[in-house]
């Protein structure tokens, strides 16, 4: 195994069907055993003792904690104390210590983690707000006070409206996404062998996946995309009624279940793109194996993990939404009662510093979790503690496996 972020090629690893298998004792060359005899020279009984660990010789100085991997004050019925050369222990790892182990990484590498996501979070909010300013269309009001078929077409507009003001933005934070996620995983595989990149070579490393990773985005919208459309057109085929709307209510939801579950299914796929530098068809399967059998627990974690970035959204954008609209209204009662969705520069700015400091902190948290939610699971399957341990050059590791 090498230090890169590669770590160990998939097609060498149990999860792929290959079984790894574990040494068994040659014949013995004299003839003994059951057919033979044992060796006459034989150690008097009760002699034996087992070795002598550095400082329990007679004259030698105390041994040092953690000797041989078992810490100070652990014995021989407790488990050793796990390496942790890095930001997390090398061993499976708990809810707490994922979560744990990505705000470590941002706080002990933040000058590459906050700068890689701070530059891009910037670029991406100046090109979305130009876009508001000055190419999208302004989205269409709603008459409160409509009625009927009126009111049904006021609001077919305004979602047109707001999906096509919306598309703009959204491709822009998925190219955004794509490249902080990208530079970010190769940090947070260093990160954990105890190991730091400048963002230069971060870039190097990262930059040669961005094709594939984009590719892998695309695949896995198209696939939403057709199942939604799947689920949808039976109730839109059967028309407005009753019998139409309540088909296309529950085909809506199927589809969102199975768009659920293969998302699910699939979300370790960038992290195994871009740390084994496989296909993008190979890094699905990856995923699928790796997230077999874990399908609720890597659902728990990745809904823990949006739910606290919610919560950092609405702690930043509601003060500076609040401060915005006073900004560029005479008070938020006027803006309460206007119809007017037009806003000027100082709502864009002040609302887009807000956009910046969420994406600066949630690129690199989600990153984080993701890429050590991939390696907790090749821990737990492949025994990829081993391979990492030995390659952060913790003492005891050094010997590779047969």
């Amino acid at each position: 195994m090498n230090d890169s972020p590669g770590w160990a090629s998939p097609g060498s690893a149990p999860s792929d069907g290959q079984e790894t298998g574990i040494p068994k004792p040659s014949a013995p060359v004299d003839g003994s055993g059951p057919a033979g005899q044992w060796s006459p020279a034989q150690p008097p009984p009760g002699q034996w003792s087992p070795p002598s660990a550095p400082g329990t010789g007679p004259g030698a100085p105390p041994p040092a904690p953690g000797w041989g991997g078992m810490p100070q004050g652990s014995g021989w019925g407790r488990p050793p104390m796990a390496a942790k050369p890095g930001v997390i222990p090398l061993r499976p790892l708990g809810v707490g210590e994922i979560l744990d182990g990505a705000v470590s990484t941002m706080r002990t590498h933040w000058r590459t983690v906050l700068g890689i996501s701070l530059t891009v979070s910037v670029i991406a909010e100046i090109v979305i707000i130009l876009l508001q300013r000055y190419v999208l269309p302004e989205q269409e009001s709603v008459d409160p006070n409509a009625t009927g078929a009126e009111a049904l077409r006021q609001a077919t507009d305004s979602a047109q409206s707001q999906l096509i003001n919306s598309a703009p933005g959204t491709l822009v934070a998925m190219i955004a996404t794509l490249i902080t996620t990208s530079v970010l995983t190769v940090v947070i595989s260093r990160s954990v062998l105890g190991r730091s990149l400048t963002l230069s070579e971060a870039w190097a490393e990262a930059r040669p996946r961005l094709l594939p990773l984009l590719g892998l985005t695309l695949l896995l919208s198209l696939m939403s995309a057709a199942i939604m459309a799947v689920g949808l057109l039976p109730g839109l085929a059967l028309g407005s009624g009753a019998g139409g709307l309540a088909l296309t209510f529950l085909g809506f939801v199927a589809s969102c279940g199975v768009v659920l579950w293969l998302m699910i299914r699939f979300t370790l796929a960038a992290p195994a793109l871009m740390l084994e530098r496989q296909s993008v068809i190979t890094s699905l399967r990856r995923s699928a194996k790796l997230v077999r059998g874990n399908w609720w627990r890597t659902f728990g974690i990745l809904a823990l993990t949006y739910l606290l970035v919610i919560v950092l959204t609405l702690i930043i954008a509601i003060p500076f939404g609040i401060i915005a609209v006073t900004v560029d209204s005479d008070g938020l009662s006027e803006f309460l009662n206007s119809s007017s969705t037009d806003f000027g520069w100082p709502f864009l700015i002040i609302t887009g510093i807000g956009e910046v400091i969420v994406s600066t902190l949630a690129y690199p948290f989600t990153a984080g979790v993701m890429a050590l939610l991939y390696v907790d699971q090749r821990i737990r399957r492949e025994a990829l503690d081993l391979e990492l341990a030995r390659a952060a050059g913790v003492p005891g590791y050094d010997t590779p496996r047969s």
